[in-house]
């Protein structure tokens, strides 16, 4: 919940349509952020 409000603390459409196209932006904002700092492992040997 605190990386979603680094985001911004309100949310700034009116509509309530709109307001929720505004957190699936934010959650995809915040997904692909998060895969980005994954770091990806290969086995050696």
């Amino acid at each position: 919940m605190h990386c979603v409000k680094l985001l911004g603390q309100s949310l700034m459409a009116r509509d309530f349509d709109r307001q929720v196209a505004e957190l699936q932006i934010r959650a995809a904002v915040l997904n692909r952020h998060t895969t980005l700092g994954i770091p990806v492992t290969e086995p050696v040997g």
